[in-house]
């Protein structure tokens, strides 16, 4: 496939992305070990934040990442075949990945948590008791958004 186009996204269209979908990946960094796992969340285009409910277990590798004020980035992309070309998109956001207190909740931070999707993704072989759900905002220092459309391979 060839690229035809390669276009940088405005922040308007960066917001609409990350608004019309819920989910994404969710990647953390620490002392050069990486780690990344897909997630739901909310996205408020106010304050350009996500709202994450993140679920783990007491040994598990995710809960030591989110212990140790890890680097973080959101990923979230589409892609769209129709026509005569392919086009993707992509956001991605890097920025700080904070735990949010209970006794921090407002009415409006509970509503953009209420957006995400309990986790799609994760299946617990462990019972209920073992799990822990912690509410994060990711608070992003830069979100950039790329558009590239390829033309399709006839051959």
């Amino acid at each position: 496939m060839a690229t035809r186009s390669e276009v940088e996204m405005s922040d308007a269209e960066v917001d609409a992305l990350l608004s019309r979908h819920e989910t994404g990946v969710l990647s953390l960094a620490r002392d050069g070990t990486p780690y990344a796992i897909p997630i739901s969340y909310g996205f408020d285009e106010e304050s350009r934040n996500a709202f994450l409910r993140l679920v783990s277990t007491p040994d598990s590798e995710k809960r030591a990442f989110l212990a140790s004020d890890p680097q973080a980035r959101i990923v979230v992309y589409e892609e769209d075949g129709e026509g005569d070309g392919e086009e993707y998109a992509s956001v991605v956001g890097v920025g700080t990945l904070r735990r949010v207190d209970l006794e921090d909740l407002t009415p409006e931070t509970i509503a953009q948590y209420g957006e995400t999707q309990r986790p799609l993704f994760e299946i617990w072989a462990d019972g209920k008791p073992e799990l822990d759900i912690d509410l994060y905002r990711f608070e992003p220092e830069r979100l950039t958004g790329r558009t590239v459309v390829v033309d399709r391979d006839e051959t």
